[in-house]
């Protein structure tokens, strides 16, 4: 079965570095997903309330997103990774996850965060993912290198 690894990093890397990690140890293809318009740091900034990522999330807005996987169909398992915000995952998750058919998929969700948890963020993603499995969710916080690896090969 193929595995695609897509994530979205918004500022320090920190999720591109884990999806990289995970990619290398179960052998997958890796996407960035990406918004047409890219994030600055003013528009990251949750302590201002009319900043980018709050009136996308308030507003419940689709991301335009830069481009697509070629041949999603081929993929029997994906991993989707995403910083945190808000409890859950951002907007660009969400619009990435309605761009594709998830029936049969098996899903594995990681995150990483500043500070909060996962919360409810695969009960929050089920409505623009159906019909996939979903097989874990994951925040990766804290976990060494060799930790992620393991936690990837054996999902």
């Amino acid at each position: 079965m193929k595995t695609l690894v897509a994530y979205f990093s918004a500022e320090r890397g920190t999720t591109k570095t884990a999806a990289e990690t995970i990619c290398a140890s179960i052998d997958g293809d890796l996407f960035e997903i990406s918004p047409v318009e890219p994030y600055t740091a003013a528009d990251i900034n949750w302590r201002n309330p009319l900043s980018r990522c709050n009136r996308e999330k308030i507003g419940k807005k689709d991301v335009a997103l830069k481009n697509s996987v070629p041949s999603f169909e081929q993929y029997g398992r994906v991993f989707v990774g995403f910083p945190i915000w808000y409890y859950c995952a951002p907007n660009i998750i969400n619009s990435f996850c309605k761009a594709y058919d998830w029936e049969g998929k098996e899903l594995v969700l990681f995150a990483t965060s500043g500070g909060s948890d996962v919360g409810k963020t695969a009960e929050k993603l089920s409505p623009y993912i159906k019909g996939a499995k979903l097989l874990d969710c994951r925040l990766l916080n804290g976990m060494s290198e060799e930790e992620i690896k393991s936690w990837a090969q054996s999902v």
